[in-house]
């Protein structure tokens, strides 16, 4: 059994030490069952990271988005337009999220490229709404929702994602919340976001109150991500940090 987590994007929303915005390969094999290739969170720069590691983005079966920001949802868009008319896809996509992706995505898309949202395509777009603490069967993953603390105009979650008895936990953005340590729980990889090394930014983790509240993760590994720039000026002292390009077994 084969478990994967590459590292398209793994900065902040102002692509801090250069880093693209939040995206994941997730890809996997059991008992001679492929994964089809699925994203986790497609930020703004999720196609350009694409592009520039080889990766085929029609190749691309689902992409699930922990909350509807554009530096985890905002490259959707330029990804549904490369479909169409660069690679003519004909396969289809399933996009699973919070409640409202389905209209966000189209106010996104009118906004870029007004009228877009109503061509005819010749690939069908799936959308599943996750709802809090219900397990959702997406394309091969058991996918959970956990609700955690930043307002983006509709739920923002915490995924916990299960595939061929591996689990991948995933914080999304948040600040402290009891719901991480429920989404990690028991976790083979728990990537957890860490903006700033101890400045209080509203919405959103720092490393210190992590490493205050790290007993509480039973989680067997726990990665950083999203850092702001005192973070990126700190990872190679003290912080073992996601690095793009990287793949993580799961």
């Amino acid at each position: 059994m084969t478990f994967r987590l590459q590292v398209l994007g793994c900065g902040d929303a102002f692509s801090s030490g250069g880093r693209l915005h939040t995206c994941f390969l997730l890809s996997g094999e059991t008992n001679g069952n492929g994964l089809s290739p699925t994203l986790l969170d497609c930020g703004a720069t999720s196609l350009t990271a694409m592009k520039a590691r080889g990766i085929e983005p029609a190749a691309v079966r689902t992409i699930l988005i922990t909350h509807l920001h554009g530096d985890h949802f905002g490259g959707l868009p330029f990804l549904l337009s490369d479909a169409h008319y660069r690679a003519r896809r004909t396969a289809p996509l399933t996009l699973a999220g919070p409640p409202g992706l389905r209209e966000r995505l189209r106010q996104a898309t009118e906004a870029l490229y007004p009228g877009s949202s109503r061509r005819e395509s010749a690939f069908d777009v799936e959308f599943l709404e996750l709802h809090e603490h219900r397990p959702a069967a997406v394309n091969g993953l058991r996918v959970t929702p956990f609700e955690v603390v930043h307002p983006s105009g509709a739920p923002s979650y915490a995924l916990r994602v299960e595939y061929g008895g591996r689990t991948l936990a995933f914080s999304g953005d948040t600040e402290w919340t009891e719901a991480l340590v429920e989404a990690a729980a028991g976790a083979d990889l728990f990537i957890c976001e860490c903006n700033s090394y101890d400045r209080p930014i509203p919405n959103h983790l720092n490393y210190r109150e992590l490493l205050t509240r790290r007993h509480l993760f039973d989680c067997r590994r726990m990665l950083l991500t999203h850092l702001g720039d005192d973070m990126v000026d700190r990872r190679c002292l003290e912080i073992e940090a996601l690095a793009e390009g990287r793949i993580y077994n799961i």
